[in-house]
């Protein structure tokens, strides 16, 4: 089995980038549901201090987009050079992966498009 090409470990840099950014997403809703169901729940004593916690959590989450989105963006031009510079699309395999590379290209363009 030959090793995966240039271009298609930049493709998967690009992919994991963008279930990153998906992942981080789920995870504050998760958060935002758990600060309504603290706020909902008359627990007493400790209460404030989960709402605290909470609250916190979400606010390092959300600081995490930015950066987030400078990555995809760098690894959209990445890719989108290497295709460039990328004559040889005589193999199978190898449009393949240029394919493959312009479907990634579009869905880190529709998750930036989302985030704005």
């Amino acid at each position: 089995m030959a090793p995966p090409s240039q271009l298609r470990k930049t493709t998967s840099v690009l992919e994991r980038l963008v279930k990153e950014e998906a992942s981080y997403h789920k995870e504050l809703a998760q958060q935002e549901a758990r600060i309504k169901q603290i706020k909902a729940g008359t627990d007493g004593e400790h209460t404030g201090y989960y709402l605290k916690q909470e609250r916190q959590a979400v606010e390092e989450t959300k600081n995490i987009f930015p950066a987030m989105h400078a990555k995809i963006s760098q690894a959209i031009k990445n890719l989108e050079d290497q295709l460039a510079s990328n004559k040889e699309v005589d193999a199978e395999e190898s449009a393949e992966e240029v394919t493959m590379a312009k479907e990634a290209i579009a869905a880190a363009n529709k998750t930036l498009n989302e985030a704005s």
